[in-house]
């Protein structure tokens, strides 16, 4: 509780941990069974799969960067969890060479269509773990705050080519190689097959906020959450989030 960086932690998660826990419990209601088995595809180090196995869970974390497996792990003991978390490298394209296909209740699929080759192959794959009933958990980066913090930032410029560009990149030093709107990601759940059951904007105020005025202010974190889960579902600040949630449902699971 006193770890220093947890605030802005909170600031980061907030919004996707309220819409995520709730899908997990309809899931939970729906199936009759407490532990759902969850693929985070993406998922490095275990910032949602180990809470994720906290609630009992099984979860399978699929990453290519095996630095990122080994910190899972360690992680995963820490909390007493490794008997729920099973950590396999790979990656979203060759993604049915290393787990089941249709074996998922739930998917996580979170910072990851920024950076494949085939966006819309790569929400394909995540949906096909998806067994007949499930539901698909989608961050990225969205276009619109990138272009926000480039202009605040005085960078009129890059603020532009971000608006400009095919990819939402703001220049060559940009380390994001593309970004996404509301429309755009909604586009690849429905293409992909699922119902579009709700999209989050993530961070809409959170990365503008001087860090000082969070971390002393008294009061001022929790009021900070509250706006942005306020803000989060109303469809105007989706245009200026840093990150967009979707969450995707199969016809199946709609009609349970």
């Amino acid at each position: 509780m006193s770890d220093p960086m947890r605030p802005r932690a909170a600031l980061r998660t907030a919004v996707v941990w309220e819409v995520l826990r709730d899908a997990l419990d309809r899931r939970v209601k729906a199936t009759g069974r407490q532990a759902l088995d969850v693929l985070d595809a993406g998922g490095g180090s275990g910032n949602f799969a180990v809470p994720l196995a906290r609630l009992g869970h099984r979860v399978t974390v699929v990453d290519p960067s095996p630095n990122a497996l080994f910190a899972l792990e360690r992680r995963a003991a820490e909390a007493d969890v490794a008997d729920r978390v099973r950590g396999v490298q790979g990656d979203a394209h060759g993604l049915f060479d290393v787990v089941e296909r249709g074996g998922y209740d739930v998917v996580l699929c979170h910072g990851v269509l920024e950076y494949v080759d085939d966006p819309a192959e790569g929400v394909r794959n995540v949906v096909a773990a998806l067994r007949a009933e499930g539901v698909l958990s989608l961050l990225a980066a969205g276009l619109g705050g990138a272009v926000l913090a480039r202009a605040l930032a005085g960078h009129f410029k890059e603020a532009k080519q971000a608006l400009e560009d095919p990819d939402g990149r703001w220049g060559q030093g940009d380390p994001v190689p593309r970004r996404f709107t509301a429309e755009q990601l909604a586009g690849l759940v429905e293409g992909a097959g699922l119902r579009v059951g709700a999209v989050h904007g993530v961070r809409v105020f959170a990365d503008l906020v001087p860090g000082v005025l969070v971390d002393t202010e008294p009061g001022a974190l929790e009021a900070l959450l509250k706006l942005e889960e306020a803000a989060a579902e109303l469809s105007a600040f989706h245009s200026v989030a840093t990150q967009l949630h979707v969450l995707g449902e199969t016809r199946e699971s709609t009609e349970a």
